[in-house]
């Protein structure tokens, strides 16, 4: 097993390091991809996470695909044309859906440099906040390659197609203000208070009824593609479980009571 993720797990709430900063956390190998694989599998398994934040050690968030490797041949992009197709379908591609369809909410705090595969990563995220270090770029064309990872599905759901047309085909990088002003982020902090806000976040997110939460971003995923009709089918089987539930009847309790609600995930 790959040690490229650090999981840790408190009050409810995971944190996944990605843990290669002597390469600013590149992704390179299939043992890369995997341990995040594995990791959100592990989130998924565990219905007490109620959130989860993804980060990445040292001074990067991550630097997208390792360059040296590109130029060699080596890892993911070893082989021939059709090797290279399986590889990215069993590599970056099943992380990608892997932590795209997390069930727990999950948030990027954004350390620093977001570039290529990096800036996709955490887009593939539901929230993403930003240290002022940050930098971002879809810069897949400045090395001769589109973004095999997703990331032209991914990046015009979060900033919009004009401005993922702009950064996907200038592979221009901006800035943590920029990315604010454009909406890639949702806030941008210091450096020194950007785990502390992300936790913060995952905190009142952790506060809610756990399966609602679950519930509700599966709503807003399936809500992207389908017609209002199907959407509309789906909120009212999910609305039957939810109102059959104690934390339900917990939420109602407390709200009339005055109190602060204890959910138990039930």
């Amino acid at each position: 097993m790959s040690d490229y993720v650090t999981y840790e797990e408190s009050d409810h709430v995971v944190t996944l390091t990605l843990n290669a900063p002597e390469k600013r956390n590149a992704i390179s190998t299939f043992a890369d991809c995997d341990a995040v694989v594995e990791a959100v599998r592990r989130v998924n398994r565990d219905r007490s996470v109620r959130a989860v934040i993804l980060t990445g050690a040292g001074t990067a968030f991550c630097a997208g695909g390792d360059l040296k490797a590109m130029r060699d041949r080596k890892g993911i992009i070893e082989g021939s044309h059709a090797d290279l197709r399986e590889n990215y379908r069993r590599g970056v591609q099943a992380m990608a859906n892997a932590l795209y369809e997390c069930d727990a909410p999950t948030i990027a705090a954004v350390n620093g440099p977001a570039i290529g595969l990096g800036l996709d990563v955490a887009c593939m995220c539901d929230i993403r906040i930003a240290s002022e270090k940050a930098r971002f770029a879809e810069s897949f064309i400045k090395v001769g390659i589109v973004p095999g990872d997703g990331g032209a599905w991914l990046l015009p759901r979060v900033v919009g197609m004009s401005m993922a047309c702009e950064l996907s085909f200038t592979g221009d990088q901006i800035d943590a203000a920029t990315a604010k002003e454009i909406r890639l982020v949702s806030r941008v902090v210091p450096p020194e208070e950007l785990m502390p806000a992300a936790r913060a976040l995952a905190a009142r997110i952790a506060a809610n009824p756990p399966e609602m939460v679950r519930m509700t971003k599966r709503l807003l995923r399936e809500g992207q593609h389908m017609r209002l009709s199907s959407l509309l089918e789906i909120s009212a089987a999910y609305q039957a479980l939810a109102h059959s539930t104690e934390d339900h009847k917990e939420a109602v309790s407390a709200m009339l009571e005055k109190r602060e609600p204890r959910f138990t995930g039930r």
